[in-house]
């Protein structure tokens, strides 16, 4: 792993923290306190010119350089806000119909993305979750086994993000397509930290986001169209920026009984295209975009293509084992599989009053976070070491033996 450790000056946090936790936020990046010091500039100087000289079409810079972190094709990433706000736009582009309106999940998805599927009941949807298993994990034959003819979408995660475990993506999209469903896979806890494939996968939609192993901080999440369905799709979330004139700002430009008479199907067999959108992926865009996150993704993305995923993963890899053995040692447990080609990026350490000692180790600017019930998640990336790996569980060994917790203040909803 020294090759990495030249990487470890581009990312301040790490000269004053033992940063374990770039599943939930990555490090900043040095570089991106100077790009978003040109955005201030572009602001304070080119003022609303901006948006011409390089903010409107700044979606599908990002896009495409997330492109190239998960095997899509330039052109079919589009931004948003959130994945939330992603798989909503892609659910946008589907309906029920009398034979097809089953959504298939798992309790193991992140519970936001649950909130949104249950809320799509209104719309005629039916939600079918399939439940975890006694590991914590979701079982490849359950959700297998919830997927046939009536259902329309099966929505899951490639990692799942309490225990790190990677799903066979492979399988479950094989088995959704060959029952005419479509798919939308949330790489949010995979891309960045274990390659991914989308184009290989055959996902007709992929989701994800900048705010965790690629490094670009919050309000950077992408959503990934298969290049023939980008052709036909119609999202019912939409706004100006998926228009080709959008500064026409002509309303009668959608043919609105088109839209209305043949609302996209992925099985299509008539494929049919609006000629008012755009081609590329900003026709699933909707209103005005946060320029600033764009800003804030870059310097992130342009280090994890760099560096290689495929060398992230085989860095990530050992210090996973590391910590597994270290958790060995010290005789605690662990949600975490040990089968190496199913554990993603992070190890969650189960230990007595884990909350606390998350708290504790954060004050003692050992940064991790806690998730019920799985204990104190330790996340290492790239840009981590073996020693601080042995410093942290070290710390969680002091820490649970001597009970010394940092207490006194309002906790926070945040852990």
């Amino acid at each position: 792993m020294d090759d990495l450790e030249r990487w470890r000056d581009e990312f301040p946090i790490l000269a004053s923290s033992v940063y374990m936790i770039s599943n939930s936020l990555g490090a900043m990046p040095r570089q991106t306190r100077a790009n978003l010091a040109e955005y201030a500039e572009t602001w304070a100087t080119r003022g609303v010119r901006g948006w011409e000289e390089r903010w409107w079409e700044m979606p599908t810079e990002v896009g495409n350089k997330i492109a190239r972190v998960i095997g899509a094709p330039a052109g079919t990433v589009s931004m948003h806000e959130n994945v939330t706000t992603a798989q909503m736009v892609a659910l946008s582009c589907l309906r029920p119909t009398a034979g097809r309106r089953r959504i298939v999940c798992s309790a193991m998805d992140f519970p936001s993305m649950i909130y949104l599927y249950r809320a799509q009941q209104a719309a005629g949807f039916e939600l079918r979750v399939v439940p975890a298993e006694d590991d914590l994990t979701a079982s490849t034959e359950r959700l297998i086994a919830a997927i046939d003819e009536t259902t329309a979408v099966v929505a899951f995660s490639h990692v799942l993000f309490r225990t790190s475990y990677i799903m066979d993506a492979d399988a479950i999209i094989g088995h959704a397509r060959r029952v005419g469903a479509t798919t939308i896979l949330d790489t949010y806890q995979s891309a960045g930290i274990i390659p991914v494939d989308v184009g290989a996968l055959d996902a007709d939609f992929a989701v994800g986001g900048c705010l965790k192993w690629l490094c670009g901080g919050p309000g950077n999440a992408f959503l990934y169209t298969r290049p023939d369905l980008l052709k036909r799709a119609q999202p019912s979330f939409t706004g100006w920026l998926s228009r080709r004139h959008p500064f026409d700002f002509d309303i009668e430009g959608s043919d609105l009984d088109f839209l209305a008479s043949d609302r996209v199907d992925p099985g299509a067999r008539t494929p049919r295209s609006d000629p008012s959108l755009r081609s590329d992926a900003m026709h699933m865009m909707n209103g005005t975009p946060s320029i600033p996150a764009y800003y804030a993704a870059l310097a992130g993305l342009d280090i994890i293509n760099a560096v290689g995923v495929n060398r992230i993963r085989e860095a990530s890899r050992a210090m996973t084992q590391r910590l597994l053995s270290r958790v060995d040692e010290y005789g605690f447990t662990s949600a975490a599989s040990r089968d190496p080609d199913r554990l993603a990026g992070t190890v969650a350490v189960n230990v007595p009053e884990a909350l606390r000692v998350a708290r504790t180790l954060k004050a003692r600017d050992f940064v991790v976070d806690y998730r019920p019930p799985v204990g104190v998640r330790i996340s290492p990336h790239f840009y981590n070491t073996v020693d601080e790996i042995d410093r942290v569980m070290a710390e969680i060994a002091s820490i649970a033996t001597n009970r010394d917790y940092v207490d006194g203040g309002p906790a926070s909803l945040v852990t």
